[in-house]
């Protein structure tokens, strides 16, 4: 699996390796896709852009963007949202807080290696928000979302960053995968998860 290291930024633009993605203010309770819509439409140059959902509610990009996937997730008052070229892209964004039951639902829901490397960790809150969006960033790239099961994919911390090593065969290969950590603002965590077409 390639990753990159964390981010602060936008990446590059449409077209190449890297999903485009940014962050914004969001307002809390409103729905998101009218913002997502806007910022998509003029990264494609399209103020007409579509959009439409699957049966599980996942959202695309109508024709003729067919070559584009999109993706987006919202915490407090911000907003994450990417799109990539010619492949699967999913985001997750989490607000950083305290989290007294990590280690009791990293048992129930993750690997026995994650709970087991999150117990001995110092900083479980921000461990447990890592593995978190790095998880549900693979899974909404892959369409299924939590209902997939978490504990169907694993990671590992490698130097300061985290590896898909493991995950269930309908997700493809680890080595298939790509994903950055995303740090957006003091007190937020992201990650971003995509899988090229080609890969």
């Amino acid at each position: 699996m390639s990753l990159s290291s964390r981010s602060s930024g936008s990446a590059a633009t449409p077209g190449s390796d890297t999903p485009r993605w940014t962050w914004l203010p969001h307002p809390h309770g409103q729905p998101a896709q009218p913002q997502a819509r806007e910022w998509l439409a003029a990264q494609l140059g399209d103020a007409a852009l579509s959009l439409s959902r699957d049966a599980r509610q996942r959202p695309h990009l109508d024709p003729p963007h067919g070559e584009f996937d999109c993706n987006w997730s919202h915490s407090s008052e911000r907003l994450l949202i990417a799109l990539a070229h010619r492949a699967q892209v999913g985001v997750d964004l989490e607000r950083m807080h305290r989290r007294p039951r990590a280690v009791e639902i990293a048992r129930r829901y993750f690997t026995q290696a994650e709970a087991q490397w999150l117990a001995e960790h110092a900083d479980r809150d921000r461990t447990f928000l890592r593995l978190w969006c790095a998880k549900e960033a693979v899974l909404k790239a892959h369409g299924h979302g939590l209902s997939f099961g978490l504990d169907r994919l694993r990671f590992e911390q490698r130097g300061d960053i985290l590896a898909l090593v493991e995950c269930d065969p309908d997700l493809g290969s680890p080595e298939q995968w790509r994903m950055c950590e995303i740090e957006p603002a003091p007190g937020y965590l992201g990650a971003l998860a995509w899988r090229p077409w080609d890969a």
